[in-house]
């Protein structure tokens, strides 16, 4: 069980952190070489459609790294799991009220705001990945090391 947990884990993980790359270093930077209002109606279903892929990745990864933790698989995928599960609340609580501000009725969506609203919403986006390649990579190393009760 604990090995199939592990596995678990860090396949989605390292899913989660290869979306999110690719949104940052490929899909959102050709949305923005358009122009604001097409690039404003191109984010709303791509991060909707995205949101039903990473979400449960996310929270796949959390629990089977704590369930690895939990059958003495060793601190390292606790918090392999913490940081994956951290871009759950980060997007709620840092993420939300961007998409909310994008998303208004009646936004201008040709407008500098929300060309700028798009801008910070891949900055933090970013920090996202940035925690999901940090967990996959702690999974990865933790897998390849064969850590037992260690860190």
């Amino acid at each position: 069980m604990l090995l199939a947990l592990k596995f678990i884990a860090t396949l989605t993980a390292g899913i989660f952190a290869g979306a999110a790359l690719y949104v940052n270093l490929v899909e959102h930077p050709a949305r923005m070489t358009l122009d604001t209002r097409t690039a404003a109606l191109e984010w709303a279903p791509a991060y909707a459609r995205g949101t039903w892929m990473q979400a449960p990745l996310a929270l796949v990864s959390l629990l089977a790294g704590l369930g690895a933790w939990w059958l003495r698989g060793g601190a390292g995928w606790a918090l392999a799991a913490v940081l994956i599960g951290a871009v759950v609340p980060f997007t709620f609580l840092a993420i939300m009220p961007t998409n909310r501000a994008l998303q208004t009725p009646g936004r201008d969506l040709a407008s500098m705001e929300t060309r700028t609203l798009l801008e910070r919403w891949a900055k933090l986006h970013a920090v996202r990945t940035a925690l999901s390649l940090a967990a996959a990579a702690l999974y990865v190393a933790l897998a390849i090391l064969g850590t037992g009760s260690g860190v």
